[in-house]
């Protein structure tokens, strides 16, 4: 077979791969939240430092309390590694996706997609009229991924209009 055909270029199959609900402090859920911080601070990160008032106000506005948290779901292999991680959350009568990772190992395997997907289905059990989340300009691939479910843009919501006015806000009516 030739070496730049289609089937030798695709990627190899993706391991078998469940989706969990774990608790919010699992070692592995918090190890692909520090994963997405350091992703997010170098897309994000201006040329001048920003006044530690302004950083307090984004982090209050992104913390997921733990009454609002509705589930922390990890896509794990069969030895237990963790290769993706979202959150569910309550705003209100509102359902959000937070904090979608994928570890940069495992992207393009499919395991961010079957992680929305559990959040919906999740959300949609629990009666949620619609899922809503937030992201940003620097995350193109997060942009297509929740656009190929449908999700559509919506103005900047509550907790993050005065912190990060310029987020682009979606929503997937259930």
């Amino acid at each position: 077979m030739p070496e730049n055909s289609l089937l030798s270029v695709a990627p190899s199959p993706a391991r078998s791969v469940e989706i969990v609900a774990v608790p919010h402090d699992d070692p592995r859920a918090a190890g692909l939240r520090e994963v997405l911080d350091l992703d997010l601070d170098a897309r994000y990160r201006g040329a001048e430092p920003e006044p530690p008032a302004v950083s307090a106000a984004r982090a209050d506005a992104l913390r997921v309390h733990p009454d609002q948290l509705v589930a922390t779901l990890l896509a794990v292999t069969a030895d237990g590694e963790a290769l993706g991680h979202v959150m569910l959350r309550r705003l209100g009568d509102e359902w959000e996706l937070k904090r979608l990772v994928v570890a940069p190992e495992a992207r393009g395997a499919g395991v961010g997609r079957r992680l929305v997907q559990a959040t919906i289905d999740l959300a949609r059990t629990g009666g949620a009229a619609r899922v809503i989340l937030q992201t940003g300009a620097a995350q193109p691939e997060s942009l297509a991924l929740y656009r190929s479910f449908g999700f559509t843009p919506i103005p900047v919501y509550e907790p993050y209009v005065a912190t990060m006015p310029t987020s682009l806000c979606f929503t997937l009516p259930l």
